[in-house]
C-alpha cells in the first residue's frame, strides 16, 4: 500500500511541476488538465499491476500514459476528451481482475466496455452540444512517425503518438515478452485501437458521421496498452538474465536504428529551401541524441547480463536516470507548446 500511495503522490507532484506555471491563467474546464493526467497515470499504474510485479515498471506505465505525448497533447482539444482518456485504463481494470480470479473466458467480454464507453460518451456529449474532439480530424498512418520523434510532430499532427524516446527499448522488449507469453489479447486491443483511429482511411465521411466518434478518442486505447507493455518491458530489462541477452541486444539495436532514422529525417529537413525545415531538423537531432543516450544505457544492461551479473540496483539507477531525462524534458516541452 505504501508503494501505491507513493506512486500517486509522484504523479500529483509531476502534474504540479508541469502545470503550476499556468495555474494563474487556468479557467473553468482547464483545471481538468492536471487532474486528467493524474487520474490517467494512476489508472495505468493500477492496470499494469496485473502483469508487472515490480514497482518501477508499473510506475513507468503510469507515467507513459498519463504524462505521455498523447494525453498531454489532448490539451489542444476540449479537456473533457482528456477526462475520457483518463478513465479508459480504469474501465479495463474489471476485465483484468475477473480474468485473474475467474479465468480468461469470464474476463474477455468485459474488454469491450472501454470501446462502448467511448461510443456512448461521444453520442451523449454531441447531444449536449459538447464536441470534445473533432469528428473529422485527419489522423493518418503517417502519424505513426511520432513513435520515432513525437516532439518533432507537435505542430504537424493533431494527435501526438509515441512514448518519448528511451521507453521505446522497453516497448520492444515488452512486446516480445507478451508474444512469448501468448498474451495475444493485448495485441488485439492494440490493433483494434489503431484500426479504429485510422478509420478515415477506409471509411467514407457518411460512415464516419454515423459512427460518431472522433478518431483521436480511439487512440487512447492503443496508447494505454503501449504504455502498459512499456512498463512490462522495463521490468524485463531490470530482471533480465544471461539467457535474455539477445532480447536486450534487440532493444539496443532498435534504439540505434531509431537514432539513425531521426538523423536521416533531420538531414531531409535541413535540405528544405530557405531554412523552413530547420526547426524540425533540430528537433530530430535532439531525438537522435536521446536515442543514443537510451542505447548506451541499454547496452550497459546488456553487458551486465552478458557477464552473468545481477546488479539490479545498478540497472535500476541507469534506466531511471535515462528515463527521467527523457520524460521530464519531453513532457515540459509538450506542455509549453500545446498550451
Amino acid at each position: 500500500m505504501t508503494r501505491h500511495v507513493a506512486a500517486a503522490v509522484m504523479y500529483v507532484a509531476f502534474a504540479v511541476y508541469l502545470y503550476q506555471p499556468r495555474f494563474g491563467a487556468f479557467a473553468g474546464w482547464q483545471w481538468l488538465l492536471p487532474l486528467n493526467a493524474c487520474i490517467a497515470a494512476t489508472g495505468g499504474y493500477v492496470l499494469s499491476r496485473r502483469w508487472v510485479p515490480g514497482f518501477t515498471g508499473s510506475l513507468l506505465a503510469g507515467l507513459l500514459y498519463g504524462f505521455g505525448p498523447f494525453l498531454l497533447g489532448l490539451a489542444r482539444v476540449h479537456p473533457s476528451a482528456g477526462s475520457l482518456a483518463a478513465c479508459v485504463p480504469w474501465l479495463f481494470v474489471p476485465a483484468t481482475v475477473i480474468e485473474k480470479k475467474l479465468g480468461k473466458a469470464m474476463g474477455l467480454p468485459l474488454l469491450v466496455v472501454p470501446f462502448a464507453a467511448i461510443v456512448l460518451f461521444s453520442h451523449l456529449s454531441a447531444g449536449q452540444r459538447l464536441f470534445a474532439a473533432p469528428l473529422h480530424v485527419d489522423v493518418r498512418p503517417t502519424d505513426l512517425v511520432g513513435f520515432a520523434a513525437p516532439l518533432a510532430l507537435i505542430s504537424r499532427s493533431t494527435a501526438l503518438l509515441g512514448l518519448y524516446h528511451v521507453p521505446m527499448a522497453a516497448l520492444v522488449l515488452g512486446l516480445a515478452m507478451m508474444w512469448k507469453a501468448r498474451r495475444y489479447s493485448i495485441f488485439v486491443l492494440l490493433l483494434a485501437g489503431f484500426v479504429l483511429a485510422f478509420c478515415k482511411s477506409f471509411l467514407s465521411a457518411d460512415q464516419l458521421a454515423r459512427l460518431g466518434v472522433s478518431p483521436i478518442l480511439w487512440l487512447s486505447i492503443s496508447m494505454l496498452w503501449c504504455a502498459v507493455v512499456g512498463g512490462i518491458g522495463l521490468h524485463g530489462l531490470i530482471e533480465a538474465g544471461f539467457a535474455d541477452r539477445k532480447w536486450i541486444l534487440a532493444a539496443v539495436i532498435t534504439l540505434g536504428v531509431l537514432a539513425i532514422v531521426a538523423l536521416l529525417l533531420a538531414a531531409k529537413c535541413f535540405q528544405i529551401i530557405l531554412g523552413l525545415g530547420d526547426g524540425y531538423a533540430r528537433l530530430f537531432v535532439e531525438a537522435a541524441k536521446v536515442y543514443i543516450l537510451g542505447a548506451l544505457a541499454t547496452a550497459i544492461i546488456f553487458l551486465i547480463a552478458r557477464q552473468k551479473l545481477r546488479l539490479h540496483w545498478l540497472r535500476w539507477a541507469i534506466l531511471c536516470a535515462a528515463l527521467a531525462v527523457d520524460i521530464f524534458l519531453g513532457a515540459r516541452y509538450i506542455v509549453d507548446r500545446v498550451m
